[in-house]
C-alpha cells in the first residue's frame, strides 16, 4: 500500500514537471501562461487560480483578471461516490433521512457538485456534497508543487511575485473552503445581518444535515439574477432589481463589515421579487477602523482632497518597508488628475477603485485581505449592472447610503465626539508650541540644531506652506489672547461682565472666534 502510495507521487510529481517544463516556466510566467499551466494540470489547480484571481494583494492585476477565465466545470463525480460521502457523513444509508436524491447534479466543480433532493418531510433541498478525497488530493498536489518549484531555477512573475508565498497561502484559503461548517456559520451570520432587510432572502439552512463535507440547503427555484429576458417576462423593473441589489451590497459592506465576496450571476437569484444571495463560501470582512477609513478615502474622492485620501491609505495598509509619502501624494494626484474635474456620480468607481489599489501595490503597501474581497465584488457587481441596468450607478447609491448613515443619531454623535478629541489634543499641543519654538531657536543659536529639507517641486508646496504659516500665526494669536484675558482676569478692572473684566472676556471671544474660524476652515478643506 505504501509503496503504491510513493509511486503515485512520484508519477504526480513527474507530471507536475513535466507540465512546467512545457511551458517553459523558466523563462518566466505571463498571465496568459500561468492560466495554460493551471489549466492542464488539472481541477485541484484550477481551484487554486480562482482563488488566486481574487487575491490582488499578491498578485498583480494582470494576472487575477486573466486567470478569472479559468472555468470551474469539472468531470461530475460517479452518483456511488457522492452515495459513500454521504453514508459517512450521516453513519446510514441516505434513503433513511431523503425521499429521493437526483443522480444528475445541477452543477459540478473541483472540490464539490450539487444535488437536487427532497427531504423525508417533502421539502426541496439542495446537497452540496465534496469530492471523496479532495482534502488529501489537494494537500498532496500543493506539497508537490512547492518541490516541483524548488526544482526548477528561480522563476519570476514580472512583479516580482513569491510562488511560495502564494501557494502558503492558497493552502489556507482552500483549507477555509473545504470546511462547509464554516459555510453554514457565515449563512446563519448573514441572515442575522440581512433579517431586517425585506426584499433580501437566504437559503434556510438544515444545521442538522450539516457537516465538514456536506451541506444542505433549501433550494432556490428563482432566476439568475442577469436573466434578463426571463425577469422582463414575469414583470420584473430591472431598474428595481439593479438599485435593490447595490443597496444591500453597500449595506453589507459599509455596516455590516461581513459581504458577499462573490456576487456573480450564478450566486444571486430572483424569487418572488426578493434577491436571494446564495454560496457563501467566500465572503469579506472589514472591521469598524477599515470602514471607517474607506468612508474617508471616498469621500476624499468625492472632495478631491488628495491629502485625505493619502490619510486613509496610509492608515488602511501595512509597509514592507518605509513609505515614501511624498511618492505616494504625488501618485495619488496624478491618480486624481486621470478623472480630472468629473461629477462624481459619473465616476466608475470599479476603476477607480483598482487604480488607487494599484497605487498601493506600487508604494509597497499590503493590503487588508478585506480590500481584495470587495475589488473582486464590485467587479462582480458591475458585470451584473451591465447586463441588466446599465444606467444605474453605484457611486450614487453608496453616496446616499453613506449620507442616510452620517444623519443617524448614533453616527453624527459619533463623529461629533471624535471631532472633540480631536480639537482637545490640538489645543494641547498648541500649548507647548511657544516652549517648542523657544528650544528650536535657543538650538539653532548654538549650533546644536540641525534641518533636513527633501523639497520637491510642485504646484502644491506653495499651498501647504502658506497654511502652514497661517495656522501658525493665528495660533500665536489665540495663545496671546488666551495668556493676555487670563491676566487681566486677576485683576479688578473695570468695567465688568458678570464678576469678570470686560478686556478679558473681549480676549477670550477673540480667541473663540479664530478657533471657529479655523474648525470651519479645517472642514470646508475636506
Amino acid at each position: 500500500m505504501q509503496t503504491k502510495m510513493t509511486n503515485s507521487y512520484k508519477e504526480r510529481l513527474k507530471e507536475i514537471t513535466r507540465v512546467l517544463h512545457k511551458h517553459a516556466i523558466t523563462r518566466g510566467v505571463s498571465p496568459e501562461k500561468l492560466r495554460l499551466i493551471l489549466t492542464d494540470l488539472g481541477p485541484t489547480f484550477i481551484k487554486l487560480g480562482q482563488i488566486m484571481s481574487m487575491r490582488s494583494d499578491i498578485l498583480p492585476k494582470r494576472y487575477c483578471d486573466e486567470l478569472q477565465k479559468l472555468c470551474s466545470d469539472a468531470k461530475p463525480m460517479a452518483f456511488s461516490e457522492v452515495e459513500e460521502v454521504l453514508q459517512e457523513a450521516f453513519g446510514c444509508p441516505w434513503q433513511e433521512e431523503f425521499q429521493e436524491i437526483s443522480r444528475v447534479p445541477l452543477g459540478s466543480a473541483s472540490i464539490a457538485q450539487v444535488h437536487h433532493a427532497v427531504l423525508k418531510t417533502g421539502e426541496e433541498v439542495v446537497i452540496k456534497v465534496q469530492r471523496k478525497g479532495i482534502y488529501e488530493i489537494m494537500a498532496r498536489d500543493i506539497g508537490l508543487m512547492k518541490k516541483a518549484v524548488k526544482l526548477l531555477p528561480p522563476v519570476s512573475l514580472k512583479e516580482a511575485v513569491d510562488l511560495n508565498l502564494v501557494l502558503e497561502e492558497l493552502w489556507r484559503v482552500t483549507q477555509e473552503e473545504m470546511n462547509f461548517l464554516t459555510e453554514a456559520s457565515n449563512m446563519e451570520e448573514f441572515s442575522r445581518k440581512n433579517k431586517n432587510v425585506a426584499f433580501v432572502k437566504t437559503p434556510v439552512l438544515y444545521r442538522e444535515y450539516t457537516t465538514a463535507n456536506v451541506l444542505v440547503m433549501e433550494y432556490i427555484d428563482g432566476i439568475p439574477i442577469d436573466g434578463k429576458d426571463r425577469l422582463l417576462a414575469d414583470g420584473y423593473d430591472l431598474d428595481e432589481i439593479g438599485s435593490k441589489f447595490v443597496d444591500n451590497f453597500i449595506k453589507q459592506v459599509m455596516e455590516d463589515g461581513f459581504f458577499h465576496a462573490d456576487p456573480h450571476p450564478g450566486n444571486v437569484m430572483i424569487q418572488d421579487g426578493k434577491i436571494v444571495w446564495i454560496d457563501m463560501g467566500m465572503m469579506g470582512r472589514l472591521s469598524d477602523r477599515d470602514r471607517e477609513l474607506i468612508g474617508d478615502a471616498i469621500e476624499g474622492i468625492a472632495l478631491n482632497d488628495i491629502g485625505k485620501i493619502q490619510d486613509a491609505v496610509l492608515a488602511l495598509g501595512e509597509f514592507k518597508g518605509k513609505p515614501d509619502q511624498s511618492r505616494l501624494y504625488t501618485d495619488i494626484r496624478d491618480l486624481m488628475a486621470k478623472y480630472g474635474t468629473a461629477d462624481f456620480g459619473q465616476i466608475d468607481i470599479v476603476e477607480i477603485f483598482t487604480d488607487l489599489m494599484d497605487v498601493m501595490k506600487e508604494n509597497k503597501i499590503v493590503m487588508p485581505h478585506g480590500l481584495t474581497m470587495l475589488a473582486r465584488g464590485l467587479t462582480h457587481m458591475e458585470g451584473v449592472l451591465a447586463k441588466i441596468s446599465p444606467k444605474i450607478n453605484m457611486v450614487q447609491i453608496a453616496a446616499a447610503r453613506l449620507k442616510e448613515n452620517l444623519l443617524e443619531e448614533g453616527s453624527w454623535k459619533k463623529q461629533l465626539k471624535g471631532t472633540g478629541k480631536k480639537l482637545y489634543r490640538s489645543l494641547l499641543r498648541a500649548v507647548d508650541l511657544p516652549a517648542l519654538a523657544a528650544d528650536f531657536f535657543q538650538g539653532c543659536m548654538k549650533g546644536q540644531t540641525k534641518i533636513n529639507l527633501d523639497l520637491h517641486a510642485s504646484d502644491d508646496l506653495a499651498w501647504l506652506l502658506r497654511r502652514l504659516i497661517r495656522n501658525i500665526v493665528l495660533g500665536l494669536w489665540v495663545m496671546a489672547l488666551l495668556i493676555s484675558s487670563s491676566i487681566i482676569c486677576t485683576t479688578d478692572m473695570k468695567p465688568k461682565i458678570l464678576g469678570i473684566p470686560a478686556l478679558g472676556v473681549l480676549g477670550y471671544f477673540g480667541a473663540l472666534v479664530i478657533l471657529m474660524y479655523l474648525f470651519v476652515k479645517h472642514f470646508m478643506k475636506k
